[in-house]
C-alpha cells in the first residue's frame, strides 16, 4: 500500500529473519521465558538471588503475572493499520513508544558496565532511562553516554536531608527532566533468597555509586570519622570472605586503591550509607517540601491505592508509578495492573500515571495503556538483557518489547495509544 510504513515490530522482525538465513539466532532471547532462562544461566548465584528475587514466598510477583493474563485483547479486522504512531508525550517530551527503563540497584551484579550500559541502551532507543539511587556509576557517568536522550532521575528519600538537596542538585544539573519518590523501600522487604546467602551488595560498596560521589555524603563519613564511630577493621581473625568484602569497598571508593585501604573511609562509607539511605519516617510533609527543593516535575513511585492517588494529585505532584516494586516488597500485595484502573480513575486527566512492576511482553504494554498507563517501565527484561550482552543486550530485550507492542497494536485494529481503551479488553 502507498505510504504504508513497517513500523519497528515488522523491521525487528525482518532483520532476525534476514540474520537467521546466514545462521544467526538472536543473542537475546525474543520471548521471556527464554531471556530469563538464558540471564540466570549466565548471572551469579548472588546476582540473580538480588534481580529476580522478590518479598517472601513470591505471590506479589505471581499476582503481576496474574493480573496480565486475566485480560484478554479483541482485536478487531479490516482496518487500515498500514501506518502506526507508538509515540508518547511525558511533561512535553515525545518519546518513541510509551515506554522508559526503570531504576535497577546494584546492576554491577549483573554486568560490570552496570548502569553506563543500560543508559547507553536507552539513548540507543530513545526511550526514558530513570537513573537509580542505587546504582554502580553515578548520575554524571550515566547522562555522559546519553547526549539529548531522556532521563530521569528516582530519588531514595536520605536520613539526611543535606544528601536529599544534593541528589536533586545533581540530577537537575545531569540533565534529569524528572524526579520519582520511590515510597515503597523505605526499609527492605523480607527477600529469602539474598537473606539465604548473608548478601547485601550495598554492604560491600556495591550499588552506592551515587552517594560515593556526592559532596554532601562524603562530608557525612568524615563527620562519622571526626566523632569516632565506625570504620575500624573489624576484630578477630578475618575470612576470607570478609578481606574480600573489603576489598570490593576499596574498589569502589573513589581514589587510589593503595590509599584506600589504608584509609578508614571506605569502611565509614559504607556503614554511613547503611545508616543514612532510606527513612521510615517519611511522610506527606516531607513530600510537601518538594516543591521548594526543585522544578522538576515529580512522581511519586509505589502507590497502589486510589486515596493515596487523590492526596497527591491535590498536593499537586505531576505524576505517579502504580508500583509494587516487582514484588520485591511485600509478599501477597495487590498487582501493580489490578490497581491501575482504580488509581487512573482517581487522578482523572490532573497528573501522568505509569504502571511499573510485571511487564514482560508488547501485549503487556498495549494491556496497561488501555487500563489508564500513560506509559510503562520495563525493569527485568532490561536487567537480563544486560546479563547477557551489557549495552547491546538491554538495548536488544526492550526493543524487542517495542516490537511487539507496535505488531500487536496493529494486529488489534489501532494505530495509536490513544486509540487503546479499556473497550479493547475483556475480563
Amino acid at each position: 500500500m502507498a505510504g504504508e510504513q513497517p513500523g519497528p515490530g515488522r523491521e525487528r522482525q525482518a532483520k532476525i529473519y534476514r540474520d537467521g538465513v546466514f545462521g544467526r539466532r538472536p543473542r537475546v532471547p525474543t520471548d521471556f521465558a527464554g531471556l530469563e532462562a538464558a540471564a540466570r544461566r549466565k548471572a551469579s548465584v548472588r546476582g540473580w538471588a538480588y534481580v529476580a528475587g522478590g518479598a517472601g514466598e513470591g505471590a506479589t510477583m505471581r499476582a503481576n503475572r496474574a493480573a496480565f493474563e486475566r485480560w484478554a485483547i479483541v482485536p478487531r479486522v479490516l482496518r487500515d493499520v498500514s501506518r502506526r504512531d507508538l509515540s508518547a508525550e511525558l511533561f512535553g517530551r515525545r518519546i518513541p513508544a510509551p515506554v522508559l527503563l526503570a531504576p535497577v540497584g546494584a546492576a554491577e551484579l549483573l554486568h560490570p558496565e552496570a548502569d553506563r550500559a543500560i543508559a547507553g541502551a536507552a539513548a540507543d532507543l530513545g526511550l526514558p532511562y530513570i537513573f537509580s539511587s542505587q546504582a554502580c556509576f553515578s548520575m554524571e557517568e550515566c547522562a555522559a553516554v546519553m547526549g539529548e536522550a531522556p532521563r530521569w532521575f528516582q530519588l531514595y528519600w536520605s536520613r539526611d536531608e543535606g544528601v536529599v538537596d544534593s541528589f536533586l542538585s545533581r540530577a537537575k544539573a545531569a540533565g534529569c527532566e524528572a524526579i520519582v519518590v520511590t515510597l515503597d523501600t523505605t526499609m527492605l522487604g523480607w527477600r529469602p533468597q539474598d537473606l539465604n546467602l548473608g548478601s547485601l551488595p550495598f554492604s560491600r560498596g556495591e550499588g552506592i555509586a551515587q552517594y560515593l560521589t556526592d559532596p554532601r555524603f562524603r562530608e557525612l563519613v568524615r563527620e562519622r570519622l571526626a566523632a569516632g564511630i565506625g570504620g575500624a577493621t573489624p576484630g578477630g581473625r578475618p575470612t576470607f570472605a570478609a578481606v574480600k568484602t573489603l576489598l570490593t569497598m576499596t574498589r569502589k571508593f573513589p581514589g587510589s586503591f593503595a590509599a584506600n585501604l589504608r584509609s578508614p573511609e571506605p569502611r565509614a562509607a559504607v556503614e554511613t550509607f547503611l545508616e543514612t539511605y532510606s527513612r521510615p519516617s517519611l511522610t506527606w510533609e516531607d513530600i510537601a517540601t518538594l516543591r521548594d527543593r526543585t522544578d522538576l516535575p515529580v512522581l511519586l513511585k509505589g502507590v497502589l491505592h486510589p486515596d493515596d492517588a487523590r492526596r497527591a494529585a491535590d498536593m499537586g505532584l505531576d505524576g505517579l508509578v502504580v508500583s509494587n516494586h516487582g514484588g520485591r516488597q511485600v509478599d501477597g500485595a495487590i498487582a501493580s495492573l489490578d490497581a491501575l484502573p482504580a488509581v487512573a480513575a482517581a487522578v482523572g486527566d490532573r497528573m501522568t500515571v505509569l504502571l511499573d512492576s510485571g511487564v514482560r511482553t508488547g501485549a503487556d504494554v498495549l494491556k496497561a495503556v488501555a487500563l489508564g498507563a500513560d506509559a510503562v517501565l520495563i525493569g527485568r527484561p532490561h536487567a537480563y538483557g544486560l546479563a547477557l550482552a551489557g549495552r547491546e543486550g538491554a538495548r536488544d530485550a526492550v526493543a524487542n518489547i517495542v516490537a511487539e507492542f507496535d505488531l500487536t497494536l496493529g494486529l488489534s485494529g489501532l494505530t495509536s495509544i490513544a486509540e487503546a481503551t479499556p473497550e479493547i479488553l475483556v475480563n
